[in-house]
């Protein structure tokens, strides 16, 4: 047999898919990361978490193998996971450090495969519903399921996760009849037209979200403050809730306030992201909202928001609620003086998410990137607190 002839007995590198990794990590296992992209697309985003130990090196500085510098920071006793773009660079970089004689391993389709993860939980509330929560750990977007009597409304989904809710639909025995948005959002491409062109669901959009310019090529309704919608044998409450968008609307299901982005369980809005000129008059509608239409509710009125950051702390569950009154208690901020507050949410503010206004635009209807741009233009973390740290104590 010549060299050509003979196969290649080689093993391949071990791989972990991102679920897998996913459950390490919240198992508590101490997990050891080496991340072989640009350092830039590392700090804009990353996988984090409090037993994850992460090494940012990039792949360009590995091809002729492991730098002297790196093997000082790699463990000797330990698993270690490299990731990258896609996971084809990462591949490589694993070979060279198995071939240096670490324990290794790399993660299967890379950040890609990272950001197609979704997690559903049901959250356990006095509702006569049953009312899951939809969790994207890359991004720290949440979506809700809310089904009653064999119908079902999906607040602010996700277009890359459609056939998610209609699988789950479909397993728990519910028509939807309503796709809802809060806003129109600035980190994500909102899912609600996808989901009625697969379903039979009505659109909803509050008004003056759509009269942000809203060009859809299908029907769509409108709600106001004041309006309710029915779902099996629970309403829904329209409550308008200016600040991070002029749009902004909670809907309140028995005692849980879905709040979008106008409060989260760690912080409060930004209101930079719809006009950022305008952003310390938004500051100021956001007080005006939280003191006189949020915190006005009972204490024990759950707040379900539409993301998480990395400074929030879930509940026992995995799940991200909070009542109104363990926020009351632990967030300074609602409790500050009007112009303290409006001079504390505009003073340091965090990067605005990674394309956020082409995705106002695709969510206005204005833009049409196909399934792969959408998902490549939403990549990356939310950013819409007004605050990357928690405003808890």
């Amino acid at each position: 047999m010549t060299d050509e002839s003979t196969p290649n007995t080689e093993k391949p590198v071990e791989s972990i898919t991102p679920d897998e990794l996913k459950k390490r990590i919240d198992s508590g296992e101490d997990v050891f990361l080496l991340d072989a992209r640009a350092e830039s697309e590392f700090e804009e985003w990353h996988i984090d978490g409090e037993n994850v130990e992460i090494v940012n090196y990039p792949y360009f500085e590995l091809l002729d193998g492991i730098p002297e510098e790196l093997h000082t920071e790699l463990p000797n006793d330990q698993k270690i996971t490299a990731l990258c773009a896609k996971g084809g660079s990462s591949e490589m970089v694993a070979e060279n450090l198995e071939d240096e004689g670490y324990d290794v391993n790399h993660l299967d389709r890379g950040m890609k495969g990272w950001a197609r993860l979704y997690e559903y939980a049901e959250l356990d509330v006095d509702v006569d519903a049953t009312i899951a929560q939809y969790q994207r750990p890359s991004s720290g977007c949440l979506a809700y399921l809310v089904v009653s009597d064999g119908e079902a409304a999906l607040i602010d989904p996700l277009r890359a996760f459609t056939s998610e809710y209609v699988q789950d639909l479909r397993t728990l025995g519910a028509d939807l009849t309503y796709a809802l948005d809060t806003h129109i959002h600035a980190d994500h491409i909102s899912g609600i037209r996808m989901l009625v062109e697969q379903t039979d669901a009505t659109a909803v959009l509050p008004k003056l979200a759509a009269d942000r310019g809203v060009e859809y090529d299908l029907p769509y309704s409108t709600v106001e403050n004041g309006d309710t919608l029915t779902v099996g044998d629970v309403e829904i409450e329209v409550i308008h809730t200016p600040g991070h968008t002029t749009g902004m609307t909670a809907y309140k299901v028995g005692n849980m306030l879905f709040t979008g982005d106008g409060l989260f369980t760690e912080s409060v809005a930004r209101p930079d992201l719809e006009d950022p000129e305008a952003a310390k008059n938004a500051a100021q509608t956001l007080y005006e909202t939280l003191q006189e239409r949020i915190l006005a509710l009972p204490d024990d009125t759950i707040i379900a928001p539409a993301h998480f950051s990395d400074s929030a702390t879930p509940n026992d569950d995995g799940t991200y609620t909070a009542t109104l009154g363990e926020l009351k208690a632990s967030m300074a901020a609602l409790s500050m003086e009007k112009d303290a507050f409006v001079e504390f949410i505009v003073s340091d503010m965090p990067p605005r998410p990674a394309n956020y206004e082409e995705i106002i635009a695709t969510n206005l209807g204005q833009q049409s990137p196909d399934d792969e741009k959408a998902f490549e233009l939403e990549l990356g973390p939310n950013n819409c607190a007004a605050s990357g740290e928690a405003l808890t104590n």
